[in-house]
């Protein structure tokens, strides 16, 4: 199967092309040995498949961060485990000149190479004119224009990508620059120790030989070669350079006419000058984020209808149909509550990841990083923390991956240490369902949702407090290194609704899978726990059951009730939970909710699940009612309710800042290489969850 490597500047185009061409066809793993995301598809090429590899984004050759090292050991042939036949050098037409930096470089390692030229359409709405035939023969390769969020060129994309990996286009057989003039002697005396590279080649086994996976005896040979000649790394690192952007101005003077500057009045300018204002464009931030959460509410209750009602009337049926014994109770109140209990919220999760990835389209995420680095650095942070920790109200455990891009580690490892504090999608059903049984489905002048603003005011609280925690542990990190904030912003451009869609349907499919199995696996073994228990206990229960019921006029429903209530007390998950009651208490919570509090460490969503599942236990499934109902009658030993307003609140306080992942603790393990900042963030948030989930519960009970 063929290999091809995409490539090129962040904010070029490569991940949108990626996705063109591979459409469903993905999977994202990581680079061996590094906690790098991989991201590989399948593309059809002719009468055969190839594999796209999506390379992290890169500005040069010279890698300064891990994941720009992990892109330039596959275009080096240095990565052991990743052959490229053919490497897409994607770049920006509307920025020639910064992106011909890179393609140059990869041209003179006399790679198979295809230059894709992206963004045509910004390039004409600024007036750049592009003649790329005769950019064609400047560089000696194919260039090919596409636009991906349109379909176009790709299949011309495809047809050059053949030729060059049927070797139907040679490599130039002269270099960009004058390569061998960099270091002579030098670069020589490498080529007698690793035949057949190129100059340019060479150069790079001179500047990081270090990391390459060498020979001993070789890594010495190049050691001598940069003591013999006097190599200095940083010099001709310059050197090149300059020479490189002499000779892409010469290109760009004979393929690209320019518009005059003065004359120049581009729509993302004045678009940022509301966006970005001083003020207002914070003021707009935040209406961007409470539209948000109003759509999430608005847009999702008709099919979260749906769904509920569709599972309440499976279950009926499954009841009706199936005998009553312990495997159709597994069934009904073990599998089928606890996975209904998690799939009616697929609605909300695919709405909110939807509207994210418009928002990302548009262009105007970058924004909000430009906007918050001035109150991130106040906090010991900066803009770039910002990525990491959007990426969180997805899921922590890729965010915090993502980190990486922040060269400097006090402010990388604050960013790591408060990105959980971030709502994941985990939380979300967990927020709907505690929102939906005590906060009143009303709405403000007609259309605001007050569960929509509740909503909202959760995330929100979860990244002031990330804030403030940044802040106080900035003093405690001893680490001190100067760091700058650069970020280039893309241009506006009109969302594409097919990338939404498809975004969609893959974090449903994710989330119905990943948490699906774990639910799945947690409901059987909750059914267990809560159907059995001691064989003592539970036979007194029975007993005292059977007594109830020989009772004169007895009433059999109420007695029903109150057996199933026994039963899961006197179960193995009763015992537990009541084992932690004493310290749930002052919370407002019983001992069911701290069943669901140790089973939902493995992930948050199953809260849901146990619930459901506990609840359906208890009342022996016989009631198809829904998880919010059986909450709402949810009631304490003395009568009293148990989710109020006060116990509601409280406990969505506490999956705010509680750590309940695991995943997540062995993310942070692996970036910090160590225990001790996992073991640090589980304490610190455990006890900051307890603390305001007490205050506010004393405070509205």
């Amino acid at each position: 199967m063929l290999h091809i490597a995409l490539t090129g500047n962040p904010n070029s185009g490569k991940t949108s092309l990626f996705n063109t061409l591979t459409g469903m066809n993905q999977k994202v793993g990581n680079f061996p040995g590094v906690t790098v995301d991989k991201k590989t598809g399948i593309t059809k090429l002719g009468d055969s498949t190839a594999e796209v590899i999506d390379l992290p984004g890169s500005y040069s050759l010279y890698p300064r961060r891990l994941d720009e090292e992990v892109a330039y050991k596959v275009i080096l042939d240095q990565d052991t485990s990743i052959k490229a036949d053919v490497i897409v050098a994607v770049a920006d037409a509307s920025s020639l000149k910064r992106n011909l930096l890179f393609c140059t470089q990869i041209i003179d390692l006399k790679r198979p190479i295809v230059v894709a030229l992206t963004m045509m359409d910004i390039a004409r709405k600024k007036g750049i004119q592009i003649d790329i035939n005769e950019m064609e023969r400047e560089l000696g390769v194919p260039v090919v224009v596409v636009n991906p969020r349109k379909n176009k060129g790709i299949d011309a994309l495809k047809k050059a990508i053949e030729l060059v990996a049927g070797n139907l286009y040679k490599p130039p057989a002269r270099s960009f620059i004058d390569v061998a003039a960099l270091a002579p002697d030098a670069i020589k005396q490498v080529q007698q120790a690793v035949p057949h590279i190129g100059d340019y080649e060479a150069v790079h086994y001179l500047i990081n030989h270090e990391t390459f996976p060498l020979e001993e005896d070789v890594q010495e040979k190049i050691e001598q070669a940069e003591i013999d000649h006097g190599f200095n790394p940083a010099r001709t690192q310059a050197e090149e350079i300059v020479q490189r952007y002499k000779g892409i101005n010469h290109i760009l003077s004979q393929t690209v006419t320019f518009p005059d500057p003065q004359k120049q009045s581009r729509l993302t300018e004045r678009l940022d000058n509301i966006f970005l204002h001083r003020y207002w464009g914070y003021v707009i931030l935040l209406s961007v984020l409470f539209l948000l959460f109003q759509c999430v509410f608005l847009l999702a209750s008709y099919p979260m209808d749906w769904i509920d009602g569709g599972t309440a009337a499976f279950s009926g049926w499954l009841a009706s149909i199936l005998p009553e014994n312990n495997f159709s109770d597994l069934l009904i109140n073990g599998v089928v509550a606890g996975l209904g209990g998690i799939i009616i919220f697929i609605p909300q999760i695919m709405i909110l990841f939807g509207l994210i990835t418009l928002l990302e389209d548009t262009g105007y995420m970058a924004r909000i990083s430009f906007l918050t680095d001035r109150i991130m650095r106040t906090v010991g942070l900066n803009g770039k923390s910002v990525m990491p920790m959007i990426s969180g109200f997805a899921c922590a455990v890729p965010a915090i991956m993502s980190a990486r891009n922040i060269e400097n580690r006090k402010e990388r490892l604050l960013t790591i240490l408060v990105t959980p504090l971030m709502s994941c999608s985990a939380r979300l059903p967990v927020y709907i369902i505690l929102t939906a049984v005590v906060i009143p489905e009303n709405y403000i002048a007609g259309f605001i949702s007050v569960q929509g603003l509740v909503m909202m005011g959760l995330y929100l609280i979860g990244v002031v407090f990330a804030m403030a925690v940044s802040y106080v542990a900035k003093w405690f990190i001893k680490i001190k290194e100067k760091s700058f904030f650069i970020l280039e912003l893309p241009v506006y451009r009109s969302p594409r609704w097919k990338n939404a869609g498809q975004t969609m349907i893959e974090k449903a499919k994710i989330f119905t899978l990943q948490a699906g199995k774990i639910i799945l696996i947690i409901s059987i073994a909750l059914w267990f726990l809560s159907s059995f228990g001691p064989k003592e206990r539970m036979e007194r229960a029975h007993v005292h059951y059977e007594q109830l019921l020989a009772q004169p006029n007895a009433d059999t429903t109420a007695i029903e009730e109150e057996y199933g209530t026994a039963k899961l007390e006197n179960s193995y998950a009763g015992i537990m939970g009541k084992a932690i009651e004493p310290a749930i208490l002052p919370l407002g919570y019983d001992w069911k909710i701290g069943i669901a509090l140790i089973t939902s460490f493995a992930a948050r969503e199953v809260f849901v699940g146990t619930m459901a599942t506990l609840y359906s236990v208890e009342d022996d499934g016989e009631e198809n009612l829904a998880l919010q109902d059986r909450m709402h009658r949810a009631t304490f030993s003395d009568g009293t309710k148990v989710f109020t307003l006060a116990t509601g609140v409280s406990l969505m306080l506490f999956y705010v800042f509680a750590m309940q992942c695991m995943s997540t603790l062995a993310i942070v393990k692996r970036e910090t290489g160590g225990w001790k900042w996992p073991m640090i963030q589980l304490v610190y948030m455990t006890f900051l969850a307890y603390v305001v989930s007490l205050v506010a519960y004393q405070i509205l009970k």
